[in-house]
């Protein structure tokens, strides 16, 4: 077997054997352990190793000058006298440490242990501390801080393979601070589950032992107040309570008064304050220090206050309860009406005190109360009388406790106000951060796994750990930078309290072996400024979220237990709202993502204009803005933009079902006031099919525009949309007055279309009500931004879009922004061709030869075969079965368009003609021959276009 260090170490006789026994021969020769190991000795395990500890070593250190007359002495021998009783015949060893592991008592259940055991077992002074002792019950209980149990194998040295033991923090009832370690020590093959109830009876039963002590001390301060009160002279001035000084005191004026009181006997000296009360009337507390009979040294509170003195002086009641849940305020004394002790729990138990009936006198301290301290008048003749009264009485140390806890209860209110404000996992980590400094700590790391930051669930975020936070009380300290990747040990605090799930104190980072071993260079810096650290786990609906790491610095005092409880509940309530955050942005990525998946892609190739997009999501949720362009027959171009009412996933889910409709209404050529209606129709039929989709109805507005560069006219039609911008060629920015037509979805309204004439370069820009609307700006003032941001007729559309943004955008939207802007191009007179005709079969040869010369003239000889059958079929159709005038269009942009208008609105349907039919065959023809054809309705009549692709030709 081997060191970590490479020495040879020695198995003894605990290996060779299974469960434990062969786990730790296992660990100990650097081999993985099994699964049944449990955390907390394993953990154990390998700080020991850390701390270079051999198993084999027999001493233990042993210390002769330990206090003999300590406190947890004199509260635990007698709970220890009542086991030994119990636990008369049997080989229980019973034994009691201090904090720092050296025991102070023994007692044996069977009295020849005493002369049989080696004498680490038996005698007071020796020190089982787990960095000299490795894995025990004492050690391994003050490093957890929890309930322990070490089993046979589980020590790690060999002097100890052979027993078992329970051990159980003891903590002083008012501080929380821990005292000592009760443990049951016993031979393994009497392991009784039972044991556990007994170990946690008897040390609440030391830890009420302690209460008594600090209540005793209390009880003498208080009669030595009264004792000293008794002899004073009772002349000018009144005493009473402060309840009975004023009867309507405010609630928050006694919370104020308590608080500096117990502010004052922390401090442990003579002084006075001043507090001002709701009313305006000012009140001075005067501390005095005092001294008991018995020696206890304490501060008695006394409110000095101007006005008459009430008629019925206050009694101090004969008993006064006390809690056995030790709450830390039983320390402090009240003196008002009724003077009872907090309660920390609803079952109470009654502490007799002397029965003391006499009326609390007036102490006169000097100076202390006159108006140049605190606004009260002196001891004139003609001055009123001014009215003393007992406020509080404990002793400094104790007073700290209680101001202690005050504080932390304060942080906790502020935490749940503070932390969270967002939704984002960022934000919240780094507000649980400004929470905590300084009031709790000096600096707070904070590390999370990529996969949360991205909202996920991390897969093992132990190995995925990215710094995510660094902040505290300066800049200078070498913690790794925000950003980076952490690599923590298996035996560093960091990774303990994620395997426990519970915050991980460690006092004394000097003795820290794993912290240490972590990274002795960055620890050996971080050292010359820290001194202790608290890790807690980041835990929340059983997902781990990280690992929140806080130090002390500047306070010379360690982090304790109080401090660790409250970093708990700190990091338990950021994890909530962390865990709310990732929550909400996973949901938030999958919509934006379903909400990009839905809208283009990539704009169709078009010469009717240049077009730019843009879409930006509202921070806080996304909704359902969407644009399209559409390109449509005669080289005309179809513009839409719309937004769904709401956010999230119904509203993307709406969004591309309505997108989807809109596109497929547009290329039926109807017109735009028409494929509103159809939107309006589709939109209430959605309401209606889910019902179960909300509370609300689901809504929608939109506007769409056809552009023709043939005639460079626009048509436009809104259905609650905002207007439009229109931007002419010299820069002159408008708003065209549309018929705004109802939202869709509202149904039985009409809706009303719009001509414009656009000159070739005007940019027209649409967008979504999330560019103007914003409960913070005046949509007047928004609108005269984006005047400003449209007047410059030299921008390109992607500079348009991009000024706009910039200065029109909120900082922060709160709805999706959607904004499509297109510069308006003109095709070419020279590139259309038109002839009027009338209804007269003769007349299409005419036609034929005349589109064959235009042909010609635009050198498109190649498709003069296609594009001459395809007329020829056109014509002939409109004029058998359609109505005169005729007129026949051809267009050539990016291809060739054939187009035969009438005044008939009976449409041609494609057919497959049977072999004995004589006709039916020519839309077939044209079928063949085109790239696309179709029919568009005009006012009056109708247009057959077919378009054939170039390259093809």
């Amino acid at each position: 077997m081997v060191l970590a260090g490479g020495k040879p170490m020695p198995t003894g006789h605990a290996t060779g054997g299974t469960g434990p026994a062969r786990s730790r021969e296992r660990f100990l020769q650097g081999e993985p352990v099994e699964a049944g190991v449990r955390t907390s000795i394993l953990s154990s395990w390998q700080r020991s190793r850390s701390l270079g500890l051999s198993p084999d070593q027999a001493d233990l250190p042993f210390r002769d000058d330990f206090d003999r007359d300590a406190r947890i002495i004199h509260a635990a021998a007698p709970v220890l006298d009542r086991l030994q009783a119990r636990f008369a015949g049997s080989k229980m060893n019973i034994s009691v440490a201090d904090a720092s592991g050296t025991v102070l008592l023994r007692r044996f259940g069977e009295a020849s242990l005493a002369r049989s055991l080696p004498a680490f077992q038996r005698v007071p002074g020796f020190v089982f501390a787990e960095r000299v002792a490795g894995t025990n019950g004492i050690g391994l209980a003050l490093a957890e801080r929890q309930l322990i149990r070490v089993h046979g194998a589980e020590h790690f040295a060999e002097r100890s393979q052979r027993s078992a033991c329970r051990a159980l923090p003891v903590r002083d009832p008012l501080s929380g601070r821990i005292e000592g370690v009760l443990c049951f020590g016993y031979p393994s093959s009497t392991e009784d589950p039972g044991l556990a109830i007994t170990l946690r009876k008897a040390a609440q039963a030391i830890e009420r032992r302690l209460l008594g002590q600090s209540s005793a001390r209390e009880r003498a301060l208080l009669r030595a107040y009264l004792d000293t009160g008794a002899t004073a002279s009772v002349g000018l001035h009144h005493t009473v309570g402060v309840d009975e000084l004023a009867l309507e005191l405010h609630p928050r004026d006694r919370a104020v008064l308590t608080e500096k009181a117990a502010e004052l006997i922390s401090r442990g000296q003579r002084a006075a304050a001043v507090v001002s009360l709701f009313d305006g009337r000012r009140v001075t507390l005067v501390s005095r220090p005092m001294r008991s009979g018995s020696g206890v040294e304490g501060v008695a509170i006394e409110a000095v206050l101007p006005g008459p003195a009430p008629r019925e002086p206050l009694a101090v009641p004969t008993q006064v309860d006390v809690p056995p849940g030790f709450s830390r305020h039983l320390a402090v004394v009240t003196a008002v009406r009724p003077p009872r002790f907090v309660p920390a729990t609803a079952a109470h138990r009654r502490l007799p005190v002397a029965r003391l009936s006499r009326h609390l006198p007036d102490i006169s301290y000097g100076r202390f109360g006159t108006a140049g301290r605190g606004g009260v008048a002196d001891d004139h003749p003609d001055a009123p009388p001014r009215t003393r009264g007992l406020v509080m009485v404990g002793e400094p140390r104790v007073g700290t406790y209680a101001l202690a806890a005050r504080r932390r209860l304060e942080l906790l209110t502020e935490a749940s106000a503070r932390i969270g404000t967002t939704l984002d996992v960022r934000r919240t980590a780094q507000e649980l951060a400004e929470t905590a400094v300084p009031r709790l700590a000096d600096f707070v790391t904070i590390d999370l796994p990529e996969a949360v930051l991205r909202g996920e669930e991390s897969a093992d975020p132990r190995t995925d750990l990215h710094r995510t936070v660094v902040h505290g009380i300066r800049d200078d300290l070498p913690f790794s930078p925000v950003g980076k990747q952490v690599d923590f040990g298996p035996t560093t605090p960091q990774i303990r309290c994620l395997t426990s799930g519970q915050a991980v104190l460690e006092p004394d980072l000097k003795a820290a072996a794993g912290w240490l071993a972590q990274d002795p260079e960055h620890t050996e810096r971080l050292l010359t400024q820290v001194h202790s650290l608290i890790a807690v786990p980041l835990v929340a609906r059983g997902v781990i979220l990280g690992i929140a790491s806080f130090y002390r610095a500047q306070d010379p005092a360690p982090f304790g237990d109080d401090d660790r409880s409250l970093g708990l509940e700190l990091a338990n309530r950021a994890a909530l709202s962390i865990d709310n955050a990732r929550r909400y942005t996973r949901e938030r990525t999958m919509v934006l993502t379903l909400q990009r998946s839905l809208l283009p892609h990539d704009l169709p190739d078009q010469d009717a204009v240049e077009i730019a997009h843009r879409y930006l999501p509202a921070e806080s949720d996304v909704g359902g803005d969407w644009y399209d362009v559409i390109p449509l027959s005669g080289t005309r171009i179809g513009l839409f933009v719309g937004d769904v009412v709401g956010h999230g996933m119904l509203s993307a889910a709406t969004m591309g079902q309505l997108r989807t409709a809109a596109r497929s209404f547009a290329e039926l050529d109807f017109p735009p006031d028409e494929v509103l209606t159809h939107l309006d129709n589709l939109v209430g039929r959605l309401d209606r099919e889910e019902p179960a989709a909300g509370a609300g109805v689901i809504g929608a507005t939109c506007l769409y525009a056809i552009y023709d560069p043939t005639s460079q006219q626009c048509t436009m039609a809104r259905a609650g949309h905002p207007p439009p911008a229109l931007v002419r060629p010299d820069g002159t920015v408008s708003f065209p007055d549309l018929p705004a037509g109802p939202p869709l979805g509202l149904g039985g309204l009409p809706f009303e279309a719009a001509e414009i004439h656009l000159p070739e370069g005007s940019r027209l820009l649409l967008y979504t009500d999330g560019l103007i609307e914003d409960r913070h700006r005046d949509v007047d003032v928004v609108l005269d931004q984006l005047r400003g941001a449209l007047a410059h007729p030299e921008h390109t559309p992607e500079q348009t879009c991009q000024a706009v943004l910039e200065t029109v955008a909120p900082a922060h939207p709160c709805d999706d922004i959607a904004l499509l802007v297109a510069r308006t191009h003109a095709l070419d007179p020279q590139r259309i061709a038109a002839w009027d005709l009338p209804a007269d079969p003769a007349r299409v040869s005419e036609v034929r030869a005349a589109a064959l010369r235009q042909l010609a003239d635009w050198g498109l000889d190649e498709a003069a075969f296609a594009a001459e059958l395809m007329l020829s079929e056109l014509v002939t159709n409109a004029i058998r079965h359609g109505a005169g005038p005729i007129r026949v269009r051809l267009l050539h942009g990016r291809t060739l368009i054939c187009e035969v208008s009438d005044a008939s609105n009976t449409a041609p349907h494609l057919r497959r003609a049977a072999s004995t039919d004589e006709g039916g065959r020519g839309l077939f023809l044209v079928a063949q021959l085109a790239q696309s054809w179709g029919t568009r309705y005009l006012t009056e009549g109708k247009v057959i276009w077919a378009e054939c692709g170039l390259d093809a030709a």
